[in-house]
């Protein structure tokens, strides 16, 4: 007798996120026209707009109003599929609004942030949603830049005179994995990819009143990195922005009207989480058996792994970007 496959997964249908709006002292007070928020001039600016954060609410179907970390803890598996390491939502994706200098910081990979009890690092990724002229991050430290000097340019201020400096224009994508050195600057907007972490430890802060981790961020820090600009990988069905441990960043475009089973590509067919941002315009999620699920401009809708079949409409100018975790996430 044939042993019996393992069970389908229960069937979840894609669902739209709120977003959740963070402060951060270096960001804007208008948001708009990319989000429709406005904060007062005596309240605190937003820095980042956080899109899947564990705190963020769900907005449509049968979940709503329930917070993203609670449904990954009972809805895992269907989220996720049989595959994922981790039952844990994998990914934070944000907005990023700079209106002064980040601070310079680093992130911690897996192994460090273990040892200090936290279950993961941060390596994440930047594509440029709009950019001014000469807009520019900081990302990594310069040839020949030794630790010492480093540590030598927390304390006298000369640190930025040690990173690599990098011009950025829309369109571009920016890998930055664990340890690089980085900073962002002002005069872009910036998509962030990330593992589902806010690790961050700060080297230098330009005399703002906050907290800096010296000791541990000389111990994240790596000379030498990955981080960079990524060419993009222009297939027929899809443009693949980055393609690396952790995440995978499409931009897919839709042509009036896609199939579900179309959204994945051919190299990576298996069902598992995605999720569908449009960086402009407006597009539409309809299938049987759930209600449509509306995808503002820079809005966010989930697609599980048990989705049922679906299509994604275009309802005007849409520019849809897909990203996904990916599995297994290598021991770092």
């Amino acid at each position: 007798m044939t042993a019996p496959g393992p069970s389908p997964l229960p069937e979840m249908a894609p669902f739209r996120i709120d977003p959740m709006f963070d402060i951060r002292v270096w960001g804007w007070r208008d948001l708009r026209p990319w989000f429709d928020r406005v904060v007062d001039a005596n309240a605190d600016p937003i820095g980042e707009v956080w899109l899947t954060g564990d705190m963020c609410l769900v907005a449509t179907g049968p979940h709503a109003g329930k917070r993203l970390d609670a449904l990954f803890t009972e809805a895992s598996e269907a989220l996720l599929g049989s595959a994922a390491p981790s039952p844990e939502s994998p990914l934070l994706i944000k907005v990023l609004f700079a209106k002064e200098k980040l601070s310079v910081q680093v992130h911690p990979d897996d192994k460090m942030a273990q040892k200090y009890g936290d279950p993961r690092g941060k390596t994440e990724c930047w594509y440029t949603l709009a950019a001014e002229p000469e807009a520019q991050v900081a990302l990594g430290l310069k040839p020949g830049v030794t630790l010492e000097q480093v540590k030598e340019g927390i304390h006298v201020g000369t640190l930025e005179s040690r990173l690599n400096m990098l011009y950025v224009a829309p369109g571009d994508l920016i890998f930055v994995d664990a340890g690089t050195v980085h900073a962002i600057w002002p005069g872009a907007v910036l998509l962030e990819t990330q593992q589902n972490c806010d690790l961050t430890y700060r080297m230098y802060d330009y005399g703002r009143p906050r907290e800096l981790h010296i000791e541990k961020s000389l111990e994240a820090t790596k000379l030498v990195t990955r981080a960079g600009k990524v060419a993009p990988t222009v297939r027929a069905d899809r443009t693949i922005l980055i393609d690396a441990d952790y995440f995978r960043v499409e931009r897919i475009p839709i042509a009036g009207s896609r199939s579900s089973a179309s959204l994945r590509s051919e190299d990576k067919p298996a069902p598992g989480l995605s999720y569908l941002f449009a960086a402009a315009g407006e597009g539409r999620i309809e299938g049987p058996g759930f209600a449509p699920v509306d995808l503002p401009a820079r809005g966010v809708v989930a697609v599980p792994a048990s989705a049922p079949a679906f299509a994604v409409q275009d309802l005007g100018a849409l520019d849809l970007i897909r990203i996904a975790p990916n599995w297994p996430i290598p021991n770092k």
